[in-house]
């Protein structure tokens, strides 16, 4: 039978520092499934990416994630709680009400990937 059903859809995010960054990940919430051969599987309720032993300047300042999520100020007092801007020394934003109809705050990655988490309203 021919079937054109597709199962899932995974990013792959770069890594500056390999470790680094899984731990990063993790501290964040994402549970780390699956690492080896330079790939790391990152998973959190439904959603997942691949994390690369990989890194290329230009290809992460240019990438952008966005996690939709059910309660934005959870997410943000978590991160805020977990220290991740000072202890991995990158950028939080506050929340801000977007014209778009979402309620999103922006975090990088220590590879400079650029996450929105966002919240319908």
């Amino acid at each position: 039978m021919n079937s054109l059903d597709s199962v899932e859809i995974k990013a792959f995010i770069p890594a500056h520092s390999f470790d680094r960054s899984q731990q990063f990940y993790q501290d964040l919430g994402f549970t780390l499934k699956s690492s080896g051969h330079g790939i790391a599987y990152f998973c959190h309720g439904t959603c997942s990416f691949l994390l690369q032993d990989y890194y290329n300047a230009e290809l992460a300042k240019n990438l952008m994630m966005h996690l939709l999520v059910t309660d934005i100020e959870a997410w943000w007092i978590y991160i805020h709680k977990q220290d991740l801007a000072q202890r991995y020394n990158v950028k939080l934003s506050a929340i801000q009400q977007q014209p778009w109809g979402m309620r999103e705050f922006t975090l990088t990655d220590p590879s400079g990937v650029l996450w929105r988490i966002a919240e319908n309203v």
